[in-house]
């Protein structure tokens, strides 16, 4: 298990304990949140190793790993997928302006995203670390997936675009992945990086039954300045962050679910509504966000 004793995004001292919340997904433990006073990064404590965590994956629950279309929301998950899909496609064309290029998906799941860009003619490579996503990604696209380790084998400036979609969350070795990354980025090149954010509406109203602290396997919690941060300490400008708006109804559908045992579909589209409306007027306060970073 690994205990800090000091910020594992920023380094500071400042650390403080929030409040503890429970795995609902797999082993049904209880982890503390801590929170950085200084960057204002959260981060789940004692959390398993790298060797250990894999076992907290272990779930037809875990929908990006698994592919399950069994029971309400993983449906829901689908079929809302079907579009955000393409509009990460147009997003990368438009970010990069490029219609066909070079791209690296981190922790690529059953490979829904590389095959989207497989089939608008682009150069793909995905990396995923879980060997039965790796299966279901062959199965289902075709795709021969690579292990995680090969991100440290792969020549520079490879990629005009490389995409970590709620991934960075889960990666033990955050300063290392992160560097590794801005290396293989060719000039030009863009980072973009998904992450729920804490600083919305639907984490206040669920607090520690909020699904998308998706303890231990969430191992930071981003806000907006904690990412800034985060990518000023590896030579990386922020360029711009865009919403990602159907996850407030995701997350608050499980959300719901959490806290009250039973799903709750009509209040959980009331408080995924409510965060929406409320990030209309500060898009920096939507469920989740999508942050775009260049080398500077």
């Amino acid at each position: 298990m690994i205990l800090y004793d000091f910020c594992p995004s920023c380094g500071h001292k400042s650390i403080i304990p929030l409040f503890s919340t429970k795995d609902y997904t797999v082993s049904h433990k209880q982890f503390e949140i801590w929170e950085c006073k200084n960057c204002t990064l959260r981060f789940t404590q004692n959390v398993p190793d790298a060797e250990e965590i894999g076992a907290y994956y272990y779930s037809e629950n875990y929908i990006s790993h698994t592919d399950t279309k069994e029971g309400f929301i993983s449906l829901l998950y689908h079929n809302i997928r079907k579009h955000t899909l393409d509009q990460k496609r147009k997003l990368v064309e438009k970010e990069t302006s490029k219609k066909r290029g070079s791209i690296l998906d981190v922790g690529s799941g059953t490979g829904a995203f590389l095959n989207t860009m497989r089939k608008a003619a682009w150069e793909i490579k995905g990396l995923e670390p879980d060997e039965g996503a790796r299966r279901k990604a062959l199965e289902l696209y075709g795709l021969h997936l690579d292990i995680s380790e090969e991100l440290f084998s792969l020549p520079g400036q490879s990629f005009d675009a490389i995409t970590l979609w709620h991934v960075l969350e889960h990666v033990h070795e955050l300063h290392a992945y992160i560097t590794r990354l801005k290396e293989l980025l060719r000039p030009g090149g863009i980072l973009f990086i998904a992450v729920p954010n804490y600083t919305c509406h639907d984490e206040k109203v669920y607090r520690e039954h909020w699904a998308a602290y998706d303890v231990p396997r969430h191992l930071y919690h981003f806000s907006p300045a904690s990412m800034h941060t985060f990518l000023s300490l590896h030579g990386l400008r922020l360029n711009a962050i865009k919403p990602m708006w159907y996850d407030s109804f995701y997350v608050s559908m499980l959300s719901e679910k959490y806290r009250t045992g039973k799903s709750n579909f009509l209040k959980a589209c009331v408080e995924g509504g409510i965060s929406n409306f409320k990030a209309l007027f500060n898009k920096e306060k939507c469920s989740s966000l999508i942050y775009l970073a260049s080398a500077k």
